[in-house]
């Protein structure tokens, strides 16, 4: 009798102080159920070998230059950490990847300039406003739809957005709102 033990990384990952937690994953697919992202999105959208937000944690382990957007897709609510059975702090996780990735310069240059844009635009409601009131008629363009379609975002082919609402919440609450007694 010959047994064969296949490592495939496991004992790098677990000499890993941060990320030896995703070795107790049963793959049950409990945090893909209850992701935003994934319940949208399905399971193998990102092109990985493993899906799902434990996918975000085990996939950079074995090639981070092709995986380093992983950890970048998820919103971060926990709700994956709330729910898995072996209580793995996969949100935890996936954000220490975050860090990782740009500590090592893995985060593509578009990728960090579109966030700092969009940190400065957020930062400002006024900016914002008028961003959104400048873009009233790309609503009807097809946008964001079309952003979503191009060769570099592999993501949007194949699925449609939701039209975008006539107007913003802030247009609709100035035009509705009652007057204070």
């Amino acid at each position: 009798m010959h047994y064969i033990l296949v490592d495939n990384g496991r004992s790098e990952r677990l000499a890993m102080d941060d990320f030896w937690f995703s070795l107790k994953c049963v793959r049950c697919g409990a945090c893909m159920t209850t992701c935003p992202v994934y319940r949208r999105s399905g399971g193998l959208s990102y092109g990985g070998t493993y899906s799902e937000p434990i996918g975000a944690i085990t996939n950079p382990t074995y090639d981070l230059k092709r995986y380093s957007a992983l950890p970048f897709a998820f919103t971060m609510n926990g709700s994956c950490t709330n729910v898995c059975p072996v209580k793995a702090n996969i949100h935890e996780q996936i954000n220490k990847w975050r860090a990782v990735i740009a500590d090592k310069h893995e985060v593509p240059f578009v990728k960090q300039e579109g966030l700092k844009m969009a940190g400065r635009l957020l930062a400002s409601p006024t900016l914002y406003r008028n961003t959104l009131a400048s873009l009233g008629g790309a609503r009807s363009s097809g946008c964001p739809t079309s952003c979503c379609t191009t060769r570099s975002t592999i993501w949007g082919h194949g699925r449609d957005l939701p039209e975008a609402p006539a107007e913003t919440f802030h247009e609709w609450y100035k035009k509705n709102r009652k007057p204070a007694k």
